[in-house]
């Protein structure tokens, strides 16, 4: 009998305590639970690892948008949409990336995004919406209230009511194959190595390798290098070991990020507690009542997440760093250089035509997905840690701790539309920034949002291994299990997440047969 086993970290030692079950999930995301739950729901044994101290993963910390069609929203509005139209405008999405894309997965998660959508709000979890992000040609987003944390909470809930095993702090380290099946895994916990054997399969829902230093370099750009990940705890593990069995990592150089405003340090609107009650009672308020008096406390945990947008430096606005340069094109690649600038840090500066424009529509500085559009205003009204005013350019620099004859000389060069340093572009066409009061937004950094691949997969979600064979019950689901297909727009990850979590969970306790795996000695 020939075997193999794909180890992280070199040779494992012998585990002092040996399990058996029917289905492993590695991974305690939004995938990783959906996969347990649906696995528990035919009646099979499932234990589920985290390395971290608590369940969340990646779709803890994200805005929180699902993106399907013929949804009950979608039907009380009168919309009338179906998968067709939604798979034909996702590929206008992805166009725009130029990289391969699998439209055999896409195809599977536009025609089950729907039933996924229900079975979430069968789960307690309460959304907002339709709301419209062209090219959708119908509005198909929804966003979860009150916030993300609502996906873990009644997901966790109803993944302990059915009985699964969840043992946390407790990492994967070695993946269990014998003749091209998994068998089980080895794991590090603090009370030493664990064997995990499993009847059914072997499901990794181990996010993206955002949070790999190491491969980041390997694979991302080298500007994305030394970003700071959104999620450090995603470390590319179930990737490690998969490419260590044989398998395959597809559309590897792709990845989600930008110029982000950091989370604030405490924000009471995050510990909204995530009951049904309370985000029926937003969702209503947010039909019934006037925007101008709910904008203030929605935009409140908005502004917490968000990315500014593109078109703030294409009107005008500068990055500069804490001396007071400027040093990218800002209306090329805002990112380019911002990670090596001193502590990693740049403020975005607007004076006081450009703040009067982002004020108001068609001029944001970032998209709230799912609700609304973030103007100049609310940053004013609810993230007075990164906004900073002053009367003159002098005054504003003090306020944010940059020089100030170095911040006036960077202000004149470019008004006079002179070579800039440092990768600092001309002016150009863009208007002069020569107008009081000056605005500061920051100090903001280049974060990765996300690597935006996974494995090689089947269409049953089974990880395709050495010689494209599959190996039979290694599954992989959500940012690991991508297979090559491209996630563009807004509520097409966590679609995906618990969409391809639920089948494979089902797969994986579908095919479960004692008589296969040998006893625990």
């Amino acid at each position: 009998m020939s075997s193999n086993s794909a180890s992280a970290n070199g040779p494992t030692t012998s585990p002092r305590l040996r399990l058996e079950t029917d289905v492993i999930v590695v991974g305690g995301g939004g995938s990783g639970l959906a996969a347990a739950i649906e696995a528990t729901s035919i009646g099979r044994d499932v234990i589920l690892i985290e390395k971290n101290a608590a369940l969340g993963g990646s779709t803890a910390r994200s805005v929180g948008s699902v993106t399907a069609t013929n949804t009950p929203h979608q039907l009380k509005k009168g919309i009338r949409d179906c998968p067709d139209d939604h798979f034909e405008d996702m590929g206008k999405f992805c166009a725009r990336v130029g990289l391969q894309d699998n439209t055999v997965l896409r195809r599977i998660l536009i025609d089950n995004v729907p039933d996924t959508f229900r079975w979430l709000m069968s789960m307690g979890v309460v959304f907002h919406g339709p709301l419209t992000e062209p090219p959708h040609r119908k509005p198909r987003m929804h966003n979860v209230l009150p916030n993300s944390r609502a996906y873990i909470y009644h997901l966790s809930r109803a993944a302990r009511r059915n009985g699964v095993k969840v043992r946390l702090e407790t990492k994967l380290t070695e993946l269990l194959i014998e003749n091209g099946k998994a068998l089980g895994v080895v794991c590090d916990t603090p009370n030493g190595p664990v064997e995990i054997r499993a009847r059914g399969g072997v499901i990794l829902t181990t996010g993206d390798f955002g949070g790999n230093a190491q491969m980041r370099k390997s694979f991302l750009p080298a500007k994305v290098a030394p970003a700071l990940p959104i999620n450090p705890t995603n470390t590319g593990d179930g990737h490690q070991l998969v490419v260590k069995a044989g398998g395959q990592m597809m559309n590897s150089q792709h990845f989600v990020g930008g110029v982000r405003f950091p989370p604030p340090r405490t924000k009471w609107v995050q510990r909204i507690p995530p009951w049904a009650i309370v985000a029926k009672f937003m969702s209503w308020s947010l039909d019934n009542m006037p925007s101008w008096l709910l904008r203030p406390f929605i935009m409140s945990f908005l502004t917490t997440v968000l990315q500014s947008s593109p078109n703030l430096y294409k009107q005008g606005a500068l990055l500069i760093n804490k001396n007071g340069e400027r040093f990218n094109d800002e209306m090329t690649d805002p990112i380019q250089g911002l990670a090596d600038q001193p502590d990693g840090v740049a403020y975005i500066i607007l004076d006081g035509k450009l703040a009067k424009k982002f004020s108001g529509p068609p001029y944001q500085i970032s998209t709230a997905p799912g609700i609304a559009f973030a103007y100049l205003p609310d940053y004013r009204r609810t993230r007075k840690d990164i906004y900073k005013e002053a009367a003159t350019i002098e005054s504003l620099a003090a306020k944010i701790g940059v020089d100030a004859k170095r911040l006036s000389e960077t202000l004149g060069n470019y008004n006079s539309n002179r070579d800039g340093a440092n990768g600092a572009s001309k002016r150009g066409e863009r208007p002069s920034l020569d107008e009081g009061p000056y605005v500061a937004l920051g100090p903001v950094h280049h974060y990765i949002t996300f690597s935006d691949s996974g494995v090689a997969v089947t269409e049953q979600h089974e990880v395709i291994g050495a010689a494209g064979k599959p190996i039979e019950g290694l599954y992989a689901a959500g940012f690991i299990g991508m297979g090559g297909m491209l996630l563009e727009g807004l509520g097409h990850h966590l679609g995906w997440a618990f969409t391809s979590g639920r089948r494979a969970g089902r797969y994986a306790a579908c095919r479960v047969v004692t008589a296969d795996l040998p006893p625990v000695q």
